[in-house]
């Protein structure tokens, strides 16, 4: 009755047998490997290669180790978006609403500061959409009267402006006539308004391309502080009553001056900046021409020694603009005008250190027009030789140390120059019109 439950345990102990002989021999081999990794390792330390066999034993025993990569999770969603889908899309409505706008109006500043339950509670009560409408829009800046003034002045560059009005008035104390005092704050007056109106005209055109420029993104316009309608209406007022001015008061022949010169600049330069590196040199004929005007507006007439002042402001104006461009070639690349700067950089360091050098020549030319003495160009070789050292190290070095200083240099340069010829200039009236100084 014994005989098989004592097959069955002789057997179940005969599998037991064989199955210890054979994890003895499996640890075996694995124990040889270990002796054979350690005797060929040449290192002084047990590193990880050593452990190799344990990683062969945890995959060859797949039965015992085996792993499941775990199921990708589901969204969770409540209870409440499954059953109300459109729940979802309108919470999504509400937090685009409450994106507050760039341009914050300070009421929208002062809202912010509340607690999120009063902000839950002004989302939860919109029910104007016009209202919602009209919080997502820019807010129009709001200029007060007293504002006016400095808006006009940056709008019309006033820098600039008086820039212009000052070489103007040079040359008419260098005109060989007796000085009418009336006579020269008309053309000042009418020359200033003339240059307002180019300015602001300039700028009403480059709008869209200043607002790329770190240099000219707070212009007025670009800052929406006026509208354009209100920046061409006050280049008008300026433009019309300026050259009536010059025209009527002063001459015809300096009216069509400033006339010619409101042109080149808005008609001709502006655009000529975004097509052709050839609007510095039309830039420079602008610069030219209001020591011209005062010429002809103390005399009437053009004659070499307006020619000559010309000369010198044209000449002068290729190391102040070329410098200053250098240093702004990244705002003039973003706002897509073509200079010398951006486009030709050895023309532009060539051509300033040209033009440097033509102001020693253009001063040794004054005196043999019987313009000034020939003390002019003596005493002007001093600051004639500076600039032209700086545009010589502009040439070699070009950096932004060598552009900013040769700038520098130009803003002093041109007053000194023009002062040094007013007092050295030849009082040829004296003798022609004064004629009891002859007795």
């Amino acid at each position: 009755m014994y005989n098989s439950p004592c097959r069955k345990l002789t057997g179940l102990v005969g599998v037991s047998i064989l199955q210890s002989l054979e994890n003895a021999a499996q640890a075996r081999l694995c124990s040889w490997d270990l002796v054979q990794l350690c005797r060929s390792s040449t290192s002084k330390w047990i590193t990880f290669q050593h452990c190799n066999f344990l990683k062969r034993q945890y995959v060859t025993k797949t039965t015992e180790a085996c792993q499941r990569a775990k199921p990708k999770q589901e969204a969770l969603t409540t209870p409440l978006v499954k059953q109300h889908p459109h729940l979802q899309d309108e919470t999504v409505i509400r937090q685009v609403q409450q994106i507050s706008a760039i341009d914050q109006h300070p009421s929208s500043v002062q809202s912010s500061k509340e607690t999120p339950t009063q902000d839950t509670e002004r989302a939860s009560s919109d029910e104007d959409p016009s209202t919602a409408q009209e919080t997502r829009q820019w807010k129009e800046i709001k200029v007060m009267l007293g504002d006016l003034p400095g808006i006009y002045a940056r709008l019309s560059k006033i820098r600039l402006t008086a820039l212009v009005v000052m070489t103007a008035s040079a040359g008419y104390a260098m005109a060989p006539v007796p000085f009418d005092p009336s006579c020269f704050l008309l053309a000042s007056l009418g020359t200033g308004l003339a240059s307002c109106a180019a300015n602001s005209i300039n700028q009403y055109f480059e709008v869209p391309f200043d607002s790329n420029m770190n240099r000219t993104k707070n212009r007025p316009l670009v800052r929406g502080q006026i509208s354009p309608l209100h920046a061409v209406s006050f280049a008008a007022a300026c433009a019309v009553p300026g050259i009536t001015l010059l025209a009527l008061t002063v001459n015809p022949l300096t009216g069509a001056l400033g006339a010619l010169n409101l042109f080149l600049y808005t008609c001709c330069y502006t655009p000529l900046k975004r097509l052709s590196i050839t609007n510095t040199w039309v830039g420079a004929v602008v610069g030219a021409i209001p020591p011209v005007m005062g010429w002809t507006a103390a005399t009437g007439s053009l004659d070499v020694g307006a020619l000559l002042l010309g000369g010198i402001l044209y000449s002068w104006q290729f190391p102040h603009f070329n410098a200053l461009s250098w240093n702004l070639r990244e705002d003039y690349s973003r706002g897509g005008y073509r200079m010398m700067s951006v486009t030709h950089p050895a023309l532009c360091r060539r051509v300033a250190l040209r033009h440097s050098l033509a102001l020693i020549g253009l001063s040794v030319l004054a005196p043999a027009l019987d313009v000034t003495s020939w003390t002019f160009p003596l005493i002007s070789l001093p600051i004639n030789l500076y600039i032209s050292y700086l545009g010589y190290s502009f040439y070699r070095d070009a950096d932004r140390s060598s552009a900013r200083k040769l700038f520098f240099c130009s803003l002093w340069h041109l007053p000194m120059l023009l002062l040094l010829m007013l007092t050295c200039k030849n009082h040829g009236w004296t003798r022609k019109t004064d004629p009891w100084l002859t007795v």
